[in-house]
């Protein structure tokens, strides 16, 4: 008997090894035959979810007699063996060269079955082809790695960078095309620029830091709130940098002597990502900080952000409120514009007329009217909040209280029957109160138009591949204002040395710790009496809040952090030593 007649068919190997029924591959045998356009078994299988993806590709690879990856050794894949292969031929047929030997080339596959790109491939390499099957996810994200590596040479660049500052041409970044596709023959600057860029994105950076010195351009990236030195650039070079870096975003090249800011609009590996550029004089030079905002991640949903459930459930009510302000409270980059947004997408519903005034707007919401600051031609937070009011809003959102005169008008905003969120800069929850004071606000105006006060901040995660089991101690009980007894069967954590998963960092991502103040009726006594922060807090605390530290505390428990940084994010008055 012939291989071919001993062989399966596809249906029999996934009834063996999944959970397909005979009546689901009856019924999509069916559906194969009554389509009108001819579609795989296994696409109208995995289209129906009797089976998923991973369980036919295995099913198809054992049918074929293939190799069937989980995944991919990325960081084993050699470049060389894409130098010829164009990105976007391996992304449209999510193909990628893994190894080679003497006689062959290993290439993974999504699609074993489309042999149209195996022919192209052995033109293209000259080589015989050995293939291994993948699913489409993981030769994606191991294409956007190994091409990453393929353009990671800054300092290759560096070394060739040979001309004198400031005489560098330039050209026009295509705003549409992936940085990732960039070749050789661009010019120094340009592949320096692109790659500082990619490696940005690829390392998960919020920050690029472009600082000059004496001697030497350093440059930074601020990877999960805390920065990390990443290359230094020969002083000479700092011209063609700066250049290139304002040309991309429309600056003035030849101004040098003011502040200039600006935004990029750039693709790195299929990525959407939105650049806001600062540049700012200083005694050695220009020197450059670019925020990264990862548009294709889109709003978070509250359910995502991190909230236990007692402050998500009373966060929900609160901001189904009528009029009142709603304050988001925290230091610069700690999650409080995050935040609003997903407060506003969870309200937003056609029946509410919801306008926002925001410096700069960073993510477009569906059906919300959203306003840019444009402070040189007179559209300030003053001015345009005055208008939305004009406009008939029932919701209205503020990027940033940072003046008197905002925050008196979002006061009357809220007592003429307005729902306002909006954002301050302190510490916790009950300075918050403190603030408002400081900016003229009366005591009896933040009774009545404050709803709610939440102080937010980003602490970092511990790397779950290499993180370390540690014993607290009974001081650090203390410290996490948690009793031993809540540890109790609890396992506690400790940053690790560092792996190929976190950069050798120790944490990867964060998570949002959350303190909560409900303006009840005693909290609006306290307030009313005094506006010190201690007192109020004092009170709300006694009233069951959730302090920022026993939010940090919590994720300690859950074994998402580790105690040094939940203590290191929590600091305040009230625990200073």
């Amino acid at each position: 008997m012939s291989d071919h007649v001993k062989r399966k068919t596809l249906g029999e190997l996934l009834l063996a090894s999944s959970k397909l029924t005979e009546e689901q591959l009856a019924e999509a045998m069916v559906a194969q035959n009554d389509e009108a356009e001819k579609r795989r078994l296994g696409e109208i299988l995995i289209a129906k979810e009797f089976v998923s993806e991973e369980e036919m590709l295995k099913a198809l690879a054992s049918q074929l007699e293939l190799p069937y990856y989980d995944r991919l050794p990325v960081n084993d894949i050699d470049p060389a063996l894409i130098l010829h292969v164009p990105i976007q031929f391996s992304r449209d047929n999510l193909i990628l060269p893994i190894a080679k030997d003497e006689f062959n080339v290993t290439v993974a596959v999504a699609d074993p079955l489309n042999t149209f790109p195996m022919d192209d491939l052995r033109l293209i390499l000259s080589t015989n082809i050995n293939m291994v099957v993948c699913s489409p996810a993981v030769i994606q994200h191991s294409i956007n790695r190994v091409y990453e590596r393929s353009q990671d040479a800054s300092q290759k660049v560096i070394d060739e960078l040979s001309v004198p500052a400031g005489s560098e041409e330039f050209d026009d970044l295509e705003e549409t095309r992936d940085l990732l596709e960039s070749s050789d023959d661009e010019k120094p600057i340009i592949r320096l620029v692109n790659g500082l860029l990619s490696r940005a994105v690829k390392e998960r950076a919020s920050d690029i830091h472009i600082e000059p010195y004496e001697a030497e351009i350093v440059v930074r990236f601020r990877i999960d709130g805390t920065l990390h030195d990443t290359m230094s650039v020969p002083k000479r070079h700092l011209g063609s940098v700066v250049s290139r870096i304002k040309i991309i975003g429309k600056l003035n090249i030849a101004e040098k002597r003011v502040p200039q800011d600006g935004r990029i609009s750039i693709k790195v590996a299929g990525k959407e990502i939105d650049v806001r550029l600062s540049v700012l004089p200083t005694a050695h030079g220009e020197r450059i900080v670019m925020r990264l905002l990862d548009k294709s991640t889109g709003v978070k949903r509250l359910e995502d952000m991190g909230f236990n459930p007692r402050i998500l459930r009373l966060w929900s009510q609160l901001i189904t409120k009528n009029h009142g302000i709603i304050l988001v409270t925290g230091p610069t980059g700690s999650g409080k514009t995050t935040q609003l947004y997903a407060s506003i997408s969870h309200i937003n519903t056609v029946d509410i007329n919801i306008l926002t005034i925001e410096d700069p707007v960073e993510y477009r919401l569906p059906g919300v009217g959203q306003i840019d600051v444009k402070p040189k031609v007179g559209l300030t937070f003053g001015e345009g909040l005055r208008a939305i009011l004009r406009q008939d809003p029932d919701v209205v959102m503020i990027g940033e209280i940072r003046d008197e005169e905002t925050a008196h008008i979002a006061v009357q905003a809220s007592l003429t029957g307005h729902l306002v969120f909006s954002t301050l800069h302190t510490n916790d929850a009950a300075s918050t109160i403190t603030r408002l004071s400081d900016l003229k606000v009366q005591a009896f105006q933040i009774a009545s138009a404050v709803l709610g006060v939440m102080a937010t901040r980003l602490i970092r995660k511990l790397c779950v591949h290499c993180r370390q089991k540690y014993k607290p101690s009974d001081k650090e009980f203390q410290l996490l204002e948690l009793k031993p007894e809540e540890f109790a069967g609890k396992e506690i954590y400790a940053v690790g040395k560092g792996c190929e998963n976190c950069y050798n960092l120790g944490y990867k991502d964060r998570v949002a710790i959350h303190e909560l103040l409900i303006v009840d009726d005693k909290i609006k006594e306290t307030i009313l009496r005094t506006l010190d922060a201690n007192a109020i807090r004092k009170v709300a605390t006694e009233a069951g809040m959730t302090s920022l530290r026993q939010s940090a505390g919590l994720k300690v428990l859950e074994g998402l952090t580790s105690i040094e940084e939940a203590m290191a994010n929590t600091q305040t008055d009230e625990f200073a030593e």
